[in-house]
């Protein structure tokens, strides 16, 4: 896909009605989604996009096994890249349908909102979203923004939450992907909230090889992961806690064109996100990272074995 296409669908922020705050329960159809369902038709095929990283990848293709095990016609874009790209994408007509995360979506859309609770976000996300999308309901499954660092600097900085780090303003080094140094959930929000200001942001990548080799190797002292990457706990990094609530919650929700929300992806999706947990999600990502893994092979395995298709 060319970049220039892409891009070139930036949309201008449009209200819908709200919807009232899911009072329990994960899937409902009828409690989260935006949108009746009516009026759009995935019998032309949906083309799925992703973001540029591990797990998103993953999700796209779990999204394709299902939507294929009803008879829609599926194809995967993967690795497109950051939100700022993909969501234009989806606006413009060259993508139908992505994986997203409620807290990270909100805060591109609304970065003000302070919504925290899945069902208020939900509600939030709904008057956030321009015309045309619509948010279908989350899923269990969830993955958050962490800022990690080793366990030797913790010891040596006395870090445990993200309020230490002011402690080292002009210190310390943070490796992050490119996007994370204006983003809220990111250097703009540490230092809004917690008045952190670091020596130096090295541009690196998404929760990938990057960012891990440099922390493992000292070249930054922070970095940027996501809660469900494997190699936190295999590496004895320590994620620091953050009392002041910077990091929103982050379930796993689709973001589609209503010109594909039909029921039968609404009900496909619904049935995925009723299934999916964090900890698997953790292992599928696992699977690609560590284990060197093809994430469509790792999504239909799971698929598979979790009775979504035949």
């Amino acid at each position: 896909m060319n970049r220039r296409a892409l891009l070139g669908g930036l949309f201008a922020a449009a209200s819908v009605p709200a919807l009232s705050a899911c009072a329990g329960g994960i899937t409902s159809l009828d409690s989260q989604g935006t949108g009746s369902g009516g009026g759009g038709s995935s019998k032309g095929g949906v083309t799925i996009g992703t973001a540029n990283f591990t797990e998103n990848q993953v999700l796209g293709y779990l999204y394709a096994a299902v939507l294929k095990a009803d008879g829609v016609k599926v194809r995967v874009r993967p690795n497109l890249g950051t939100r700022e790209i993909v969501i234009p994408a989806l606006k413009g007509g060259d993508i139908d349908l992505l994986p997203e995360y409620q807290g990270a979506l909100l805060n591109y859309l609304a970065p003000k909102d302070t919504s925290a609770e899945p069902g208020a976000m939900q509600n939030a996300l709904t008057l956030a979203l321009p015309s045309g999308l619509q948010v279908l309901p989350y899923g269990m499954a969830a993955d958050s923004d962490a800022f990690v660092v080793t366990r030797a600097t913790a010891q040596k900085y006395g870090l445990t939450s993200l309020a230490d780090l002011k402690k080292q303003n002009g210190k310390l080094v943070i490796g992050a992907a490119p996007e994370v140094k204006k983003r809220q959930v990111g250097a703009v929000g540490l230092k809004d909230v917690y008045g952190v200001e670091f020596k130096e942001f090295k541009s690196l990548d998404s929760d990938g090889p990057l960012v891990k080799s440099a922390l493992k190797k000292g070249d930054v002292d922070v970095a940027n992961l996501f809660t469900t990457d494997t190699d936190i706990k295999a590496n004895d990094w320590v994620v620091l806690t953050d009392p002041l609530n910077l990091i929103p919650s982050q379930h796993i929700v689709p973001l589609i064109a209503d010109r594909k929300a039909d029921d039968t992806v609404r009900k496909a999706l619904a049935r995925l996100g009723n299934v999916l947990t964090t900890d698997q999600l953790t292992q599928l990502n696992s699977l690609v990272d560590n284990d060197k893994k093809d994430p469509e092979d790792v999504a239909n395995a799971y698929a598979r074995q979790h009775g979504l298709v035949k």
